[in-house]
């Protein structure tokens, strides 16, 4: 193969992202929903009016109950206001539909460390070396950083 059949391939991989960009890749699908209840609960959640945004995401999903992203967030607004057992559930959903989502493992990571169920978020953190590997992510080190707060306190 020569040099410009190779920059011709190349051209056409770049060309064709934006495509596959949306596509479930097994990792976060990140805040692309452009349902306005998706949209009205990020907003919410961004102004922790946890209530607001729980009730958004809760149409979010009966619009698309396949959507892992509003499930994690329903789970986020809930775990905020102290709902274990529905946020539990909620990110349940979204690791049904999304097993490698990062952001939901570090959140229910989270959520099982306010319930003082260490083992359960040490499992996550697992998953997420997992995910992460070889490089480090954000949520990784975001969990990693509360179970070794979490440790520090129960001392």
């Amino acid at each position: 193969m020569n040099i410009s059949t190779l920059r011709a391939l190349f051209a056409a991989a770049v060309l064709a992202l934006p495509t596959i960009g949306h596509a479930n890749l097994g990792g976060d699908e990140g805040n692309a929903s452009t349902d306005p209840n998706f949209v009205e609960g990020r907003k919410a959640i961004d102004a922790q009016d946890w209530p607001a945004a729980v009730a958004a995401m809760m149409k979010a999903i009966a619009a698309d109950p396949k959507n892992a992203e509003a499930y994690n967030w329903l789970g986020f607004a809930q775990r905020k206001q102290g709902q274990y057992d529905a946020a539990f559930y909620a990110y349940g959903e979204a690791l049904k539909l999304n097993p490698n989502s990062k952001s939901v493992h570090e959140y229910i990571g989270e959520a099982y460390l306010a319930t003082d169920q260490l083992a359960k978020a040490e499992q996550h953190l697992a998953a997420l070396n997992r995910l992460c590997s070889p490089i480090p992510c954000e949520e990784l080190k975001d969990l990693k950083r509360a179970i070794d707060d979490y440790k520090k306190k129960k001392k």
